[in-house]
């Protein structure tokens, strides 16, 4: 069994053949797949997925890029139902500007400390922000928990968010021929590694020329099999996932 803890399924490009998109997962023991929100019109959508397929829960959260203000009286009113298992995706990205830096962060501190007050997990987004993101993630340092979604840092940063208490979301990126992240990938141990697509963008290889989706999770964790020499990616990243997120019933 495996677990997607990462993915856009609300989206456009795949919300049209979204039968066929969770059934293709299930047939590659994709069991359980995280739907993430990132603005109001995507978190109702995750939740709706959530309500609608047995497979798919959801993360109802706000991105640092997206232009929407964090409604708290909207997380609020849905973070208790009962398939809404994390607060993502949310995080810092100053990739395109660092002059809204300060807005970025009271936004991600926001829903940082929502997700202490109701005790959920975090789904964190970092895009050449590293610095501030672990000096704020550091004062929540034993009250939260969660992954650093789409992993692509040294080993040292690798360390850091790992003392912090967080797992590392490992996608399609570490197939990519370009991508040194196996490198630094088989120095981590699988205990801190959880699985993810970010569909329906990075799609591993060999399948980089299709939309990601849910099911290529098994190509992920192919990869991860022969870079460690062990068929216990599986289970392993799997318990990560489900002891996360809380979920008993699948």
């Amino acid at each position: 069994m495996l677990v997607d803890t990462h993915c856009h399924l609300q989206d456009d490009k795949l919300i049209d053949n979204i039968d066929e998109v969770v059934n293709s997962a299930l047939n590659n023991d994709v069991k359980i797949m995280i739907v993430n929100g990132y603005d109001t019109k995507s978190n109702i959508s995750a939740i709706s997925l959530s309500k609608t397929y047995g497979p798919i829960y959801a993360a109802v959260g706000y991105h640092p890029t997206e232009q929407d203000d964090v409604d708290i009286e909207y997380l609020e009113s849905v973070i208790n139902l009962d398939k809404v298992v994390a607060i993502g995706e949310i995080g810092l990205d100053y990739y395109y500007t660092k002059d809204n830096r300060e807005q970025q962060i009271e936004k991600f501190v926001k829903q940082l400390d929502f997700a202490v007050k109701y005790n959920k997990p975090v789904i964190i987004h970092n895009r050449n922000a590293t610095d501030d993101m672990y000096h704020i993630l550091k004062k929540y340092k034993g009250k939260i928990r969660g992954i650093i979604h789409c992993f692509s840092g040294s080993i040292e940063t690798a360390n850091m968010f790992i003392e912090l208490g967080f797992l590392l979301g490992i996608g399609g990126v570490i197939t990519f021929k370009k991508s040194n992240l196996s490198e630094v990938i088989k120095n981590i141990s699988l205990s801190n590694i959880v699985l993810e697509t970010d569909s329906p963008y990075l799609t591993p290889e060999p399948y980089r020329k299709y939309l990601n989706e849910p099911k290529y999770v098994a190509q992920v964790a192919k990869y991860l099999s022969n870079l460690y020499d062990t068929d216990t990616v599986s289970s392993v990243t799997t318990k990560n996932a489900l002891e996360l997120f809380g979920i008993s019933k699948y």
